[in-house]
């Protein structure tokens, strides 16, 4: 009868047992049997905290919550209510006789571990050898977990020695944790062998080490231990299924991912909610757009509309296919939107270019602070400023990252990389400086993601001794590491050092990409090296195995182009295996210019004037070298070629970096506050490039335009 009340008609109950808990309060554990019962069933029956107050409150009064078991049952529910402070307060007031029953130190480990307080409850074990109590097989999962969350490879290594002195070498739930254990560290070879030696193994323990396997990206591992598994006749379940479908997932096998989910529902295996996220991660990474929504499919089907996390998923993977509105309609449908789901939308816009919008979700997540405990997370941040970056919009990418840091967010990896990158391009040397500080003092400069950023920064910047340095000290530098050193030597003209940096690389076994050889040839192009140019463009066919792309050809053009080689340059335009695009038009029609060649110029122009391409320089360059012959019909029938085709010129622009701001200048901009400051440090450099040997060719600033959309500072120099 009393197990069938309600809480609120069981705690008046309770109160009947007042005189009976009073008799025993000398000695709690000799309370009787039925009456442990009856108050375990009224704690069970608690849906409320303010329920279990009351109930707790009656115990202390009594003195029953003294009692082993029931202390042990109030630490659980403070624990299922998120309140690990409350079962701490019960665990201390647990006398020392109480102690030695394993359960009230097992339910106040189970309440740290399962809330992620895993230090905490190493040292409430610690605690508990050291009294004299020794744990049980509910004892060492837990602490095995909470060290493997840690990641230490060395209290792990104890434990396990640990849990065999304490005879649970056999033991089925210990060494299943111990199996999860070396999953997370990394290390299968143990885990193997473990499992090898077990004598009895559970469907838990299989699936284990698949989910091991996959932990690691290791598809092979995974697929091995699956086959084995059918092959000691075991049914593989539906959780076994989406740990092999995770391990190809994540080892970027998408083609075998959809083939194993062919094959679970050719089967009919029961297809999970976690199996269907899975693969809608694959199909977020793959250029099929249907097999997505195929998957969006199975989901209504499966009744799985509902869960977050495939939703999420879902956003996800209609963002990386550009597919914006179908992600924004899933978006607004889910009620309790969660940091995930924010994070997919402002990243699919962010991914697709329209940082804009990508900006605006971001505004609107912060303004939604008051009403949802959702705030913009280093995911956000990083998301909004990588788009940014990527459109070319520098400064609003390191506006933002101030803001960021006025936020107290911390930057990871991938916001670094992204401010590095616009350093580089906004050549910002002391915010580089800066940001590799932060890199420093908060232990991510031997991230291979930043070292190389911080690599591309320092060369681009011209800090070449610095970016050396960097580059030295990057544990498994990889191809872009070396790739950066070979660019950014590359475009401030030092060849010679660009093709040793490249002997280099390949005598530490490093074989160079196409990118390679991009910088390569366009080093070689800026000072003039054309038989290193041409030797370089024939090793990368024969011996790389390199098939030369669009802009290998562009930079061989401009290698020869630049050379005066205008005949051998054109041979190569007209021997081309593929369609020249504008920059290879371009490149020649520069060469052109540079050397007054008319003859190849109308050749040139007949193509450049069937372009369909958005890029106006060539354009402009065609235009600029009519006018320069005179040919003033000719420069304006290309002009208005260009603007019938809706062309529009972008502003060329300069910046500098001045007391951590970047000023930029640009053709139709009025003119920055301090013009004559300019001046005079234009005049400077104008006394020190004299000093340094360099001929002025005619007035250092000749000419200052002004009008009412633009000033000009044109300044012409030559070097001997």
């Amino acid at each position: 009868m009393l197990n069938a009340a309600s809480p609120e008609r069981l705690l008046s109950l309770s109160s009947r047992f007042q005189p009976i808990f009073l008799i025993f309060s000398r000695s709690f554990c000799h309370v009787h049997n039925d009456l442990v019962d009856s108050l375990d069933a009224l704690l069970q029956r608690c849906f409320t905290l303010q329920q279990v107050r009351q109930l707790h409150s009656q115990l202390v009064v009594t003195t029953a919550h003294r009692s082993p078991f029931l202390a042990a049952r109030l630490i659980a529910i403070y624990s299922r209510f998120g309140f690990v402070s409350d079962a701490q307060k019960v665990f201390d007031a647990v006398p020392i006789e109480g102690l030695q029953h394993i359960l009230s130190w097992n339910s106040i480990i189970r309440a740290n571990v399962s809330h992620g307080y895993y230090e905490y409850a190493l040292q409430l074990y610690v605690e508990m050898l050291k009294l004299g109590f020794l744990p049980d097989g509910f004892t060492l999962p837990l602490i095995i977990r909470a060290s493997s969350c840690l990641a230490t490879s060395t209290l792990c290594r104890i434990l396990h020695s640990h849990a065999l002195q304490l005879g649970f070498r056999n033991h089925l739930h210990v060494v299943n944790e111990l199996l999860g254990m070396y999953g997370k560290l990394g290390r299968m070879g143990d885990a193997c062998q473990l499992f090898d030696g077990m004598v009895v193994r559970s469907l838990v323990s299989w699936n284990t080490m698949v989910s091991g396997y996959a932990f690691n990206h290791d598809a092979l591992g995974a697929s091995r231990i699956f086959k084995r598994m059918e092959l000691e006749g075991l049914q593989p379940n539906s959780v076994t299924w989406t740990s092999l479908l995770s391990s190809h997932a994540r080892g970027g096998l998408y083609d075998e991912t959809l083939e194993l989910f062919k094959v679970m529902r050719t089967r009919r295996i029961e297809i999970s909610a976690e199996a269907l996220a899975v693969v809608l991660s694959v199909c977020a990474d793959m250029t099929q757009v249907d097999w997505g929504r195929e998957i969006h499919g199975c989901v209504i089907k499966g009744g799985y509309e509902d869960y977050l996390f495939v939703r999420n998923a879902l956003i996800g993977t209609y963002g990386k296919h550009q597919q914006l509105g179908d992600a924004h309609k899933i978006f607004l449908d889910i009620k309790n939107k969660n940091l995930v789901s924010w994070n997919a939308l402002i990243s699919s816009y962010a991914e697709s270019g329209l940082c804009d919008e990508a900006y605006a979700v971001f505004l609107q997540m912060q303004k939604s602070d008051g009403h949802s405990p959702v705030t913009p997370n280093v995911i956000s941040w990083s998301a909004v400023i990588g788009g940014f970056a990527s459109k070319g919009h520098g400064e609003k990418s390191l506006e933002l990252f101030r803001q960021m840091q006025l936020a107290n967010v911390m930057a990871n990896c991938v916001t670094m990389s992204s401010v590095l990158s616009v350093c580089a391009e906004l050549a910002a040397l002391n915010l580089g400086r800066e940001l590799h500080g932060y890199a420093v003092r908060n232990l991510m400069d031997e991230n291979i993601l930043v070292g190389n950023g911080l690599i591309n920064m320092y060369m681009k910047c011209g800090d070449f001794k610095e970016g050396h340095l960097v580059f030295d000290n990057i544990r498994g530098r990889d191809l872009i590491s070396w790739n950066s050193l070979i660019g950014g030597y590359g475009m401030h003209g030092l060849g010679e050092n660009a093709l040793r940096t490249f002997d280099e690389m390949i005598r530490a076994g490093m074989k160079p990409d196409n990118i390679t050889f991009v910088a390569l040839l366009s080093a070689c192009s800026h000072a003039g090296l054309v038989d290193a140019g041409r030797n370089l463009f024939a090793r990368m066919v024969t011996e790389f195995r390199i098939e030369p792309n669009i802009e290998h050809y562009a930079c061989m053009v401009d290698l020869l182009g630049r050379a005066g080689l205008l005949k051998e340059a054109t041979d190569v335009v007209q021997n081309m295996p593929i369609e020249p695009n504008e920059y290879v038009w371009g490149a020649l029609l520069n060469s052109c210019r540079m050397y007054r060649d008319t003859n190849i110029v109308e050749e040139t122009a007949a193509q450049i004037l069937t372009l369909k391409s958005q890029i106006t320089g060539s354009f402009m360059l065609l235009s600029n070298i009519y006018a320069a012959n005179g040919r003033w019909d000719d420069s304006a029938r290309v002009r208005v070629s260009a603007k019938t085709k809706g062309f529009k010129k972008i502003p060329g622009q300069s910046w500098i970096e001045v007391r951590k701001k970047v000023y930029t200048f640009a053709a139709g901009n009025l003119v920055h506050l301090g013009l004559d400051e300019v001046y005079v440090i234009l005049e400077g450099l104008a006394l020190h490039m004299a000093s340094e040997n360099y001929k002025i060719s005619s007035c250092f600033i000749q000419q200052c335009v002004y009008d009412q959309s633009e000033l000009l500072l044109v300044a012409n120099f030559e070097a001997h």
